[in-house]
């Protein structure tokens, strides 16, 4: 029991970054990519088949929200810890998926030992926070702030609302979501209602005023 290796299934849907998450994760003896997922549906079936102890999960896979994704993990192996691992800064998403369910968040540019120290970290059921999350959720405990207007939204609402703040196009978001246009323009009329935001450009301004950008 002691040589067990720890087994990770790496979802993302990247060929070439699961590889190279493959290749950092074995380099160390006690940890192996037994299982990966290109998709959320592939996840999910990866998940019910067989038994792992970390999932890592990136957030923006195709189709549903990887938060969404999230949540079903959580709801079918409650106990299985995940790791995010994101191109989208903390700011953006890691309170979200920690809300989720996630044991942990880390950002695609950081050290390659810090992943495997997460997952050796979240594989003994604890958290991984990183310093700077940390003050974040700290600021959200101790500073007295109510809840901001983007946090009002659904998951589905804030991943539109951050790409629509990044000068993406509906049309854009649609193909990108694997959704269609018209689902997309309720999104933001709804999103925007919710945030009484008039147009994309107070949008924009809104989402630079709160660092919700990369």
């Amino acid at each position: 029991m002691k040589n067990r290796r720890i087994k990770v299934l790496v979802a993302d849907d990247h060929p070439i970054v699961r590889r190279g998450v493959k290749q950092i994760i074995e380099e160390s003896s006690d940890m192996v990519v037994s299982g990966e997922a290109s998709s959320g549906s592939e996840v999910l079936d990866r998940i019910t088949a067989s038994n792992y102890d970390v999932l890592l999960l990136d957030i923006s896979l195709p189709g549903r929200s990887g938060l969404d994704i999230l949540k079903q993990v959580k709801s079918i192996k409650p106990t299985i810890p995940v790791l995010v691992l994101s191109i989208y800064p903390e700011d953006q998403y890691a309170i979200r998926a920690l809300k989720s369910g996630a044991s942990g968040y880390l950002t695609k540019g950081r050290a390659p030992d810090e992943l495997k120290e997460a997952i050796r970290k979240i594989s003994k059921g604890h958290k991984y926070i990183t310093s700077s999350l940390a003050e974040k959720l700290a600021d959200r405990l101790f500073g007295g702030m109510g809840e901001f207007p983007h946090e009002t939204l659904s998951d589905r609402e804030y991943q539109v609302m951050c790409m629509i703040a990044s000068g993406k196009m509906v049309s854009r978001i649609a193909e990108e979501l694997s959704l269609s246009v018209k689902t997309i323009s309720t999104h933001r009329s709804r999103l925007l209602k919710k945030m009484a935001l008039k147009n994309n450009t107070e949008l924009t301004r809104y989402a630079i005023e709160h660092n919700l950008l990369d």
